[in-house]
Formats: C-alpha cells, sequence, structure tokens
C-alpha cells in the first residue's frame, strides 16, 4: 500500500533481524516461500522474473503471496492482472496469492469499481479447487459453504501438522469509512474472515496440529499508528481481538504473516491482557515489498519447539535487458 525508501527499509531490516525471535532455516520438515506487495511497475516485473526463477531452483513445497500484484494507483486493468496470472504460472511449485488493497479495494483511484475488481481476482486466482502454478496443491475453500458462496479467496490446508489460514483481510482501513457501500461490504466480509478463522483454528486444536500460519494482506495496525477521519472505526480492532482469543487459547506456535508495509519485520505484536507481556506463541513476520522484490525462505520443523523458521532471500536483481 506505501512506499518506503530502500534506507529506511535498511535499517529496519537490520533492527528486526537483532531481535528476531525466530531462527533461521536449517532442517526443515517442510520449506516454503512468502512474499507479497511486488510488481508495482515494469521494472519489478523484470526482478519477479528473476525471482520466480531463484523461487524455481529451490526445493520449496509451495509459494504464498500475501497481495498487492500492482500499486495503489494501478495499473488494475485486466490486462495486467492477466499477465501476472501467466507470470506466476511460472513458477513450478504450488502458488497462492491472496487479494490485496492495491488489487481491489484501492483500484476506485483509478476508475474501477472495487467489487468488479475483487470478482476479476477470484475469476483469475480463486477458480476450481487448487492452487495455481505448473505443480499444484488441494485447497479448501470457505466457498464450500453456502453461506460464503462469495469468498473463494478464503483457503485453507495442511502441510507438515500444520494449518496454512488465508485471509481476505485488507490495507486502506480495512475499506471501512470511504463509502456506505464499501462500510457494508467490510462488516459482511469480516463476518466471513472470522467465521473461517474460528474455524480453521478449532481444526487446529481439535486435530492437536503443531502449529498455525495465518496469512493476510494488511498489517492490522498492531502498532496503534495508522490515522483515520473523525467518526472512522478501526477496521482491524474486531480482527485483532480475534487473533488475541485464539493465540491464547491454541497455546501452540502461532505464524502471522502480512504485507501492506513493505518491510520485513518479526516480533511479538499482541499482549497477553492478564499480563501485559507479549503472548509468546504468536510471532508476527512482515514480508518485503516494493521497491524491494524479496521473498522469504520458511520452513517448519517438528521438532523444533516453536515450530516455524525464516530466512530472508536476497532481492531480486532485473535482468540486463
Amino acid at each position: 500500500m506505501r512506499a518506503v525508501s530502500i534506507t529506511v527499509w535498511l535499517l529496519l531490516a537490520l533492527l528486526a533481524g537483532c531481535a528476531a525471535p525466530l531462527p533461521d532455516t536449517n532442517a526443515e520438515d517442510v520449506s516454503f516461500a512468502l512474499m507479497g506487495d511486488t510488481p508495482y511497475n515494469d521494472a519489478e516485473v523484470r526482478a519477479l522474473d528473476a525471482l520466480i526463477d531463484d523461487m524455481n531452483a529451490r526445493d520449496l513445497a509451495f509459494v504464498v503471496h500475501v497481495g498487492d500484484i500492482t500499486s495503489g494507483r494501478g495499473p488494475c486493468t485486466d490486462a495486467w492482472f492477466k499477465a501476472r496470472q501467466r507470470q506466476y504460472q511460472r513458477l513450478r511449485h504450488p502458488f497462492i496469492l491472496l487479494p490485496g488493497d492495491n488489487d481491489w479495494v484501492d483500484c476506485h483511484r483509478s476508475g474501477f469499481d472495487p467489487m468488479e475488481r475483487l470478482d476479476k481476482m477470484r475469476r483469475l486466482f480463486h477458480s476450481g479447487d487448487e492452487s495455481i502454478g505448473q505443480r499444484t496443491i488441494r485447497l479448501e475453500r470457505q466457498s464450500s459453504n453456502p453461506l460464503f458462496a462469495e469468498y473463494r479467496e478464503h483457503v485453507r490446508w495442511i502441510a507438515a501438522d500444520v494449518v496454512f489460514i488465508g485471509l481476505n483481510v485488507q490495507g486502506s482501513n480495512n475499506n471501512l469509512g470511504r463509502t456506505p457501500a464499501m462500510d457494508e461490504e467490510h462488516r459482511w466480509r469480516m463476518v466471513a474472515v472470522l467465521a473461517w478463522l474460528d474455524e480453521g483454528m478449532t481444526l487446529a486444536r481439535e486435530r492437536r496440529l503443531a502449529g498455525a500460519v495465518i496469512m493476510v494482506q494488511a498489517n492490522p495496525n498492531f502498532e496503534a499508528r495508522y490515522r483515520r477521519r473523525a467518526g472512522v472505526g478501526d477496521g482491524f480492532e474486531v480482527f485483532r481481538e480475534a487473533l488475541r482469543a485464539h493465540a491464547l487459547r491454541f497455546g501452540r506456535p502461532i505464524l502471522f504473516v502480512h504485507g501492506d508495509t513493505h518491510l520485513y519485520e518479526q516480533d511479538r505484536p499482541l499482549n497477553d491482557p492478564s499480563t501485559g507481556k507479549p503472548i509468546e506463541n504468536f510471532v508476527r513476520v512482515g514480508v518485503p515489498g516494493s521497491p524491494q522484490v524479496r521473498w522469504l525462505k520458511a520452513g517448519i520443523s517438528r521438532e523444533r519447539s516453536g515450530v516455524f523458521a525464516i530466512t530472508p532471500a536476497a532481492p531480486a536483481t532485473a535482468p540486463s535487458y
């Protein structure tokens, strides 16, 4: 959603690395890639091709993009979206894309109807019950429930005794406070988000899974620094409280992955209200984004007490052509 200078990015990435709660990847049961907030322009499209070549050379179970395949000013055109679909199809690994606010919420800035753009994203990237990519994995979709038939982007799968839960939670205050129609969209979508989150975490508890990965586009304002117009509510408050409740009840490791801030970061942003201390089993990882074209290697080991590991990969550089 927002651009960040490379100097600031490097400084905050260094600071995040100094206090990183997760170890580097090493001997993993499963390794996978995390990325987001790219490509925003033609130069990043070329760098993304190099990034895909890099990921194709790695042994990865799948690749997750947490959203924003265009900038906050577009392009939001069919041509751009279809070109990204073709580009990501180059991945030899299963590829799961979540919607980002730039992909639909903010498309009104370039003259598009946000809901029509979300429908286009659903048809291009969320049709069928498998991922895209040259190799695919089967996904559970919330849309299999007639009560939530439109929310095809809400996905779930299990790998290495860990449940992965993908949700449509957006930057731009989660689409709350711009128009009455979008406020209504926000309310109904959050009913679906909370229901899908509850279902996934209930599954994790009942099956006594080793951990959970929750993935969204938005940084849900953990730092309470987003400014809103007078009278506009916090579009993330209910979601943050749901995350807190699930983390405390589950008790085992949760990796929460988001984009939106374009910075690589790791921390424990939720506090236990009974102690005022961070909830130790809930770790947030923010993926880097534009102008960086970069991915994070993540791993799962059931022999590791914290289950998860993260290693940032080097930034991709665009070919010289």
